[in-house]
């Protein structure tokens, strides 16, 4: 018995593996990196930067799409929504939770209600509001409806009604999502190389609404701050902040009707490069930050 138990130790010892037993070290596991997603609602709001990924893979879930590949190394999720609050809502939450990306960077065209903007120029969303959250003053049969008198509705106020009671009081205001600082900073570096057009922070407002009536797109630039609108940014943000995830809006003008700039869909893919390049400096930045488990 004793035999067999030195035998044992001298066969497993460090000197039995020097003198020709074979082995392998395996180091600990690098913690895997956590992709970007950028997310477009159209097709030619997507595909350009799908197209920029190497190894790619599609993965569908409802109406969305979703690109998996790599952009210079680094993991990339390129989400097509779908047009729309709803659709963009549930692939943010889709994303989310199936991918649990490290940030999302929603993007894409958008009409002007600054006419100081200009076709072409990016407006980076300092904040992003849903433009279509508003209660109505009571009026009865005949009055007619005045849209410049609805007062903003904030759903998110309280978990009672944002219309009638007590807590509607608490639901008459407008509730503004703040851009990610770090994502704000990665675009404003690259900035000054977008040929198409200037870039400037603004608000980003969202509404399952097409705003052909220049009273009211001067209306909710006066009154809610509004720089475009469009259909998605502002229920991608409120689905990011629920879950925690940095968040920015990135949005180029397509048209505007406040000063004849007509709609031109070539603007799609320079968004793209330009978030391409912001995207790029920001996994730069990452790589600068010093490690925390050190």
């Amino acid at each position: 018995m004793l035999k067999n138990l030195l035998f044992c130790l001298l066969l497993f010892s460090p000197l039995a593996a020097a003198q020709g037993m074979k082995s392998v070290s395996v180091p600990p596991s690098a913690e895997p990196k956590l992709p970007i997603m950028i997310q477009g609602p159209m097709p030619i709001e997507a595909e350009y930067f799908a197209s920029l990924l190497t190894d790619v893979r599609v993965e569908k879930s409802g109406n969305a799409t979703f690109y998996l590949g790599e952009l210079d190394g680094y993991p990339i999720v390129v989400a097509q929504t779908g047009k729309g609050l709803e659709n963009t809502a549930a692939a943010t939450a889709i994303g989310i939770e199936r991918y649990k990306p490290l940030a999302i960077i929603n993007q894409g065209t958008s009409g002007g209600h600054d006419p100081k903007l200009q076709v072409g120029d990016i407006v980076l969303g300092k904040r992003a509001v849903n433009a279509s959250n508003f209660k109505t003053p009571k009026k009865a049969r005949g009055e007619g409806s005045d849209p410049f008198s609805w007062i903003p509705m904030d759903l998110m106020a309280s978990s009672g009604s944002a219309g009638e009671g007590k807590s509607a009081i608490d639901a008459e205001k407008i509730r503004y999502y703040l851009g990610n600082e770090a994502l704000m900073q990665a675009a404003k570096a690259i900035a000054p190389t977008y040929q198409r057009g200037k870039v400037v922070e603004g608000t980003i407002a969202s509404g399952n609404f097409w705003n052909n009536e220049l009273d009211r797109i001067e209306w909710l630039h006066t009154h809610l701050g509004t720089s475009v609108e469009e259909m998605e940014t502002a229920s991608a943000a409120m689905i990011a902040h629920a879950y925690q995830t940095p968040f920015l809006g990135v949005r180029v003008l397509s048209n505007n009707a406040t000063n004849q700039g007509h709609y031109d869909p070539s603007t799609a893919k320079d968004c793209q490069a330009f978030v391409k390049d912001m995207v790029t400096r920001y996994i730069d930045s990452l790589s600068k930050q010093p490690d925390k488990s050190e």
